[in-house]
């Protein structure tokens, strides 16, 4: 069964989350410039490998701000910034998650909550990689 594997990058060895899934989106308020993201992703396997992988498949951006611009492919839908991210294949995500800023959220088929639900926060990087139950 494919999905997500969720863990703390500073609690080396630990154990990680599984969770079950194909596809989800991450969203967040930047904390500066208050500006929405939301970003789509799909948990596939490598046809070549076998293995689990995380690839990109759309992101929005609820406007622009500095250095925050939009890519030059995006468009303007419904008030976002649409546009398919340049890297597909994405490794592993690196979320930095803070005490002073809002949490990620978590969405599934339009459901959304904080990532704090499925893996509390120690307040520094948080790991998600595309994973197999039992890896």
């Amino acid at each position: 069964m494919l999905g997500a594997c969720l863990s703390l990058a500073a609690a080396l060895g630990a154990g990680e989350v599984f969770v079950p899934v194909q596809a989800f989106t991450l969203a967040w308020t930047h904390s500066i410039e208050r500006v929405l993201w939301e970003e789509d992703y799909a948990v596939t396997t490598d046809p070549h490998t076998g293995k689990p992988v995380l690839q990109a498949t759309r992101a929005r951006i609820k406007g622009s701000a500095a250095g925050m611009e939009p890519p030059p492919d995006a468009r303007l839908v419904g008030g976002w910034f649409v546009y398919t991210p340049a890297q597909g294949v994405v490794p592993v995500l690196r979320l930095t998650r803070s005490a002073y800023t809002a949490d990620y959220d978590w969405c599934v088929a339009g459901r959304c909550e904080p990532l704090q639900k499925l893996l509390p926060s120690d307040g520094g990087v948080t790991e998600l990689r595309a994973c197999a139950r039992g890896d």
